[in-house]
């Protein structure tokens, strides 16, 4: 039987909805299972994510695009120039949508399904924003994504080419998790942020299942750290494989972060079982620029516990990391991925990991999705600010140039896709600067426009030309 279980103080709550927090100690929630149920389970079948599907929350409707099963290169090159034997990356780019989000992506859609939901949101700075923004248009649900100022370009390109509805909020992503729990508590739709949603520990940890079957347990295991789940979910995949008796040992794992935003590397330095947060975080890495990670504390846990080592780099030793996996390995790793060779160098030239150890390293995505090769969609970028905002209120006029209507209508003609506040405050803002007018009608409030909003109309289509 598979439950939710604080991680404090024990109480269990059914596996759904996918609650994050304890109702009575309000700490955080994860899965657990009865392991001895499980021990006679054999997985059998190709190398994909579903292959584990026993080892998951249950899942009724599965919504896939094929992710898992990914690469696992032996460094040879890469290895040589450090002075290791046996080094190997974790290639999660191979997944659909070129990072590790897509197991995320995969589950979490295909319990929203489970539980008829048609919409749902999520935070992020990229990667998973990416993902589920692909998943749900397989799916057909609506996918809203809060994303930050700082967000790569190549991950909001593709979130604006599966159609996400995207909104900005906040300078970093710690801000955007924070509108994304108020929007659902506003509007019930489906949780999908990974650190408010558990189902995204379990997701993630079918990587450790992965690595054991193509490899083994390595001496060494390195990931990037932003929130702190990756690191947590890692090495949940190993304890279970160990709690089923598959594996005897257990690697240790290496946390990375960046010099500029390491609340969990200096909580650790210090011997403080909590993240110390940062004032002002700051690096390029965008994928791990995290002020107070929530799963900081489960990752300081997994490194204390696997008696590993927690670790900075800077972003000038990461860029070049990241060159040495390109031009080596011919692997493109973001810079969030390539922190984890930054810092296996360093525990390397400090002795700290021997010549003679196994390493694995987890490459979590693709470079391209954080550079500016596609600067050429800047100017798509300049319209996602504008982005929601501009399309509503175009959206809205062109319905009033065809005929008057209230507001509860024209929410319905928008599908629905937004609150119905937020279709009273773009009303408010069109009439504030003259673009339509109302007046009362049988009890009603209509909406119509005027002579200077069909101008306005017609000068975004003539816009829209030039573009």
């Amino acid at each position: 039987m598979t439950v939710l279980q604080c991680s404090r103080c024990s109480a269990t709550f059914e596996q759904y909805p996918p609650l994050y927090k304890c109702k009575k100690c309000n700490e955080l929630l994860e899965y657990a299972y009865n392991f001895e149920q499980l021990s006679e389970i054999k997985l059998d079948g190709s190398l994909t994510f579903w292959k584990y599907r026993s080892l998951l929350p249950e899942v009724k409707n599965v919504v896939s695009m094929g992710e898992g099963g990914t690469p696992l290169h032996r460094a040879e090159r890469l290895a040589e120039k450090i002075g290791l034997s046996k080094v190997y990356l974790k290639d999660e780019t191979r997944n659909p949508t070129n990072s590790f989000r897509d197991r995320c992506a995969t589950l979490m859609v295909s319990n929203a399904q489970d539980l008829n939901h048609d919409s749902m949101v999520c935070a992020s700075n990229g990667n998973l924003g990416a993902s589920l923004a692909a998943y749900s248009a397989k799916s057909g649900l609506t996918c809203h994504i809060i994303v930050p100022r700082n967000v790569d370009m190549g991950k909001l390109a593709q979130m604006l080419i599966y159609d996400a509805l995207i909104e900005e909020h906040g300078e970093i992503v710690d801000e955007s998790v924070e509108r994304a729990e108020s929007l659902v508590k506003e509007t019930g739709w489906y949780q999908a942020t990974a650190e408010l949603n558990p189902l995204a520990i379990e997701a993630q940890k079918t990587i450790a299942y992965e690595i054991v079957e193509q490899f083994g347990v390595p001496d060494w295991f390195i990931v990037s750290i932003g929130s702190g789940g990756t690191i947590h979910s890692i090495w949940k995949g190993f304890k279970e494989l160990q709690a089923l008796g598959t594996i005897d040992e257990l690697p240790k794992l290496v946390g990375v972060q960046a010099d500029g935003c390491a609340p969990i590397v200096n909580a650790h330095l210090r011997n403080e079982s909590e993240p110390i947060a940062i004032p002002k975080p700051s690096t390029h890495a965008l994928g791990i620029l995290v002020r107070n990670p929530l799963n900081g504390r489960w990752a300081l846990k997994a490194i204390t516990e696997s008696k590993g080592v927690a670790i900075a780099a800077s972003d000038s030793e990461i860029f070049a990391a990241e060159q040495e996996i390109a031009r080596l390995e011919g692997i493109f790793a973001e810079p969030a991925s390539s922190a984890t060779i930054a810092a296996l160098k360093k525990l390397a030239y400090q002795g700290i990991i021997d010549k003679k150890d196994t390493v694995v390293g987890l490459i979590t995505g693709s470079g391209l999705k954080a550079t500016d090769v596609l600067q050429a969609l800047a100017k798509k970028r300049k319209t996602a600010v504008i982005g929601l905002e501009l399309s509503t209120k175009e959206k809205i006029l062109h319905m009033l140039s065809g005929k008057d209507a209230y507001g509860y209508e024209l929410w319905i003609k928008l599908g629905k896709t937004m609150t119905r506040a937020a279709v009273y405050q773009h009303l408010n803002d069109l009439s504030e600067r003259g673009l339509i007018t109302a007046y009362e009608k049988k009890g009603r409030k209509y909406f119509k426009i005027t002579k200077r909003g069909q101008r306005a109309l017609r000068a975004i289509n003539e816009l829209k030309m030039l573009i």
